[in-house]
This record gives C-alpha cells, sequence and structure tokens, in this order.
C-alpha cells in the first residue's frame, strides 16, 4: 500500500441548500485506476482536482499523467457534467496568481471538449485552496468573507464558490417507472445480507422481490437505507444501502445487478461492443481477434477475449472486417466472456433514456404551465383588489 494515496472509493456525503450529494472519493493514481472505474461508474457529476502548484500540473497533465485517462474514463462511464476545480491556489509558487489559473484553463480546455464536455454548458471551472477552505462554501474575493484573500481580487465576486456551482447543477433526466436496475458495488453481512449500489433505473421499494443477476436469485428488500437514514422506497440516481433476505454475502460481488423480476436485464457471453481504441501495449501492438483483456462495464470487472472486428475507422477510412486494427480508431467487435455478465442491451437503454428526458420534458412543461396559471391568477386578484 502506497502511504498518502487513496486505494479504494470513499464514500461520504453532505447537503446544499437545494440538493443532497453522495461524494465518491476516487482513487487518482495509475496503479489503481480499476477501482477509479468503479466510483466513476456511480457517478453523475465529476469534480476533476487539478494543481495549481508549478510542476504538479505539467506532470498531471502533460507528460503522461492521468489527468487526461480520467477524464475520458469520467465521460465513458456516463459523467454528464464536469466541475474542474484548480487546487493549491494558495501555495507558495502561485499564491492566486490569475495568469497561472487562465494558462491551466488555457491549456485543458481543448482537450476536454473533445471528449464530449461544452464549456459554459457541462463544463465549468473554479480556483480553489482545499487547505484554507477559499472558494469551497466562503468567497475568496467577497468583502467580509472568512475566506477573504486580496490577492484573489481578480476572481468576481458575483461568481460562485465550488459548492454554489454543485447547487447549480440539474441532475441528468431520469425515469422512477422504469424497469429496476441496481449495479451491486460491494456487500457485507452485518446482522443480515447488506448490498451497496446505486439506483440507475426504477424505484426500489421496501418487501419488494427483486432478481439478481448473473446469479439468478429471489431476494426480498428487507431495508432501505439512504446515508444512515432508513425509509420505505429509493428511488432512481439514489445511492442505497439495501438488507436483502434469500442470498449470502458470496452473491453481492460487484457487477451483480439487482433487478425488477417483470423485466430483468439479460446475462450475455457474447456481446457486440463499439469501442474507441485508445492506447495499446508496446509489446502488442495490434488489436486481434483472440485479444486477451479486462473488460469493466458498470461495477463489473471481467476477463473476456475479443472476438472477431466486424468494422473500424480510423475518423479517414473505414474498412470491413479487418484483421487488425492500432491505437486511436474506433471499432464494432465481438466481446465474449469467460463466464456471464449483466448488462443492458444498448437499444434499451437508448430506449429508456429517451423515455426519461420525454418524462423531464413533460414535467417542465407542466410546472411552466403551472406557474403561468399562478401568474395569471395573481393578476386577477391584483385587478379585482384595485377596482
Amino acid at each position: 500500500m502506497m502511504p498518502g494515496k487513496t486505494v479504494e472509493v470513499g464514500r461520504a456525503a453532505f447537503s446544499t441548500p437545494n440538493r443532497r450529494f453522495t461524494l465518491l472519493d476516487a482513487p487518482g493514481h495509475k496503479a489503481f485506476v480499476p477501482n477509479m472505474i468503479e466510483g466513476a461508474a456511480q457517478a453523475d457529476v465529476g469534480v476533476l482536482i487539478i494543481s495549481a502548484r508549478k510542476g504538479e500540473f505539467e506532470t498531471g497533465f502533460e507528460k503522461g499523467g492521468q489527468t487526461r485517462e480520467h477524464t475520458l474514463l469520467a465521460k465513458t462511464l456516463g459523467v454528464c457534467q464536469l466541475v474542474v476545480a484548480v487546487n493549491k491556489m494558495d501555495e507558495s509558487t502561485c499564491q492566486w496568481n490569475e495568469e497561472r489559473y487562465r494558462e491551466i484553463q488555457r491549456k485543458t480546455k481543448t482537450f476536454f471538449q473533445n471528449c464530449g464536455f461544452v464549456f459554459g454548458k457541462n463544463l465549468s471551472y473554479i480556483p480553489i485552496s482545499g487547505l484554507a477552505g477559499q472558494n469551497l462554501k466562503c468567497h475568496v474575493s467577497r468583502p467580509g468573507s472568512p475566506c477573504f484573500d486580496p490577492k484573489a481580487s481578480w476572481y468576481p465576486a458575483e461568481e460562485p464558490t465550488l459548492f454554489e456551482v454543485l447547487d447549480s447543477l440539474s441532475p441528468p433526466p431520469r425515469n422512477p417507472n422504469a424497469p429496476l436496475r441496481i449495479p451491486i458495488l460491494d456487500g457485507y453481512k452485518d446482522n443480515g445480507v447488506t448490498a451497496l449500489g446505486k439506483v440507475e433505473a426504477g424505484t426500489v421499494t421496501y418487501g419488494m422481490e427483486a432478481l439478481l443477476l448473473p446469479q439468478k436469485k429471489r431476494v426480498k428488500v428487507s431495508g432501505i437505507f439512504l446515508d444512515e437514514l432508513e425509509c420505505c422506497a429509493a428511488s432512481v440516481g439514489e445511492n442505497v444501502r439495501l438488507k436483502l433476505l434469500g442470498c449470502d454475502e458470496d452473491a453481492l460481488a460487484a457487477g451483480a445487478v439487482l433487478c425488477g423480476p417483470q423485466k430483468p436485464c439479460r446475462p450475455a457471453l457474447r456481446i457486440l461492443a463499439y469501442v474507441k481504441v485508445m492506447e495499446l501495449l508496446e509489446h502488442r501492438p495490434l488489436l486481434t481477434a483472440g485479444y486477451a483483456c479486462v473488460m469493466h462495464a458498470h461495477t463489473a470487472r471481467e476477463e473476456v477475449m475479443l472476438g472477431k472486428i466486424l468494422e473500424s475507422s480510423d475518423g479517414k477510412k473505414k474498412k470491413t472486417n479487418p484483421q487488425f486494427v492500432t491505437s486511436d480508431c474506433l471499432v464494432s467487435i465481438e466481446i465474449m466472456e469467460a463466464k456471464a455478465a449483466a448488462a443492458e442491451a444498448a437499444a434499451a437503454a437508448e430506449a429508456a433514456a429517451a423515455e426519461a428526458a420525454a418524462a423531464a420534458e413533460a414535467a417542465a412543461a407542466e410546472a411552466a404551465a403551472a406557474a403561468k396559471h399562478k401568474r395569471e391568477n395573481d393578476s386577477g386578484w391584483a385587478r379585482d383588489k384595485d377596482s
């Protein structure tokens, strides 16, 4: 174990005036990327901590560090909003220097946008000092703030703190009426069997029957906890702790999925996937049928073998049934697993996402209509009063 480095995914919770957050502290060291993937797979929002200290930013971003890989992995795993917190702004080599902050912003923005984030929409930057607490909750340049620092006067007082940025974010579209899906992160025995996971679709209720895949075990939910609060139901987006009857802790390995029994996902031994090939090993520079690797899907981590390459594209030319591909290309490929893994078919996932977006749009329209109706009633009451 390496001193001073996060190894496992840490969990904590905090609240802002409008939101309740579950914090997943994922490891940043390259030796623990698989653990980072487990954490990022459960997240809706990524807060990427970048050091402003001279040399540390360059090592992490420009010299083969982990910043680029982590950002791309987070986007691939479903993180739809990215907040870049430029930390250690109070450090002696930086001293809240505006040019250093702008330099980091300038050097990273293009890469983050190439990953699929859009500046001003789902990509934002904020300078902070975690050690001094500046721009976390209390503002660094607002007069009267306990964190006030005159060297940071270039950061406008009307600009938000980190907590204010998080408080303003909107959750992604979700459908609480979809079939239940809870990828299991971990399980343990403590006065019964307990499972940890995030409700990715649907709603879990106290006493409901569910199906644990790929083990195909029928279980009953005998307790639901949000943080330390016991409740009768948890909807999509919640990180939950569940008490289960009908299984032992061995069945709750990372990668298992708790489903509604009526419409469960289907365990598969063979998957057709679209894969972005980023970088191959120096001693194995060609990707061919028979290539052995490890696949990460939601919280699952499985050894797999690649089958036939159906199509490849390097951005300039498409090939059908190529014998091999190299780094930096997009491929359609068969993946064969040694044991069945529970996963959602892409068509079903896309249909669920479209349904959730439609439901969110309908709810927004209903809320707007209700607000308009209230304004009209208030206006009519005011006219009656005046007359």
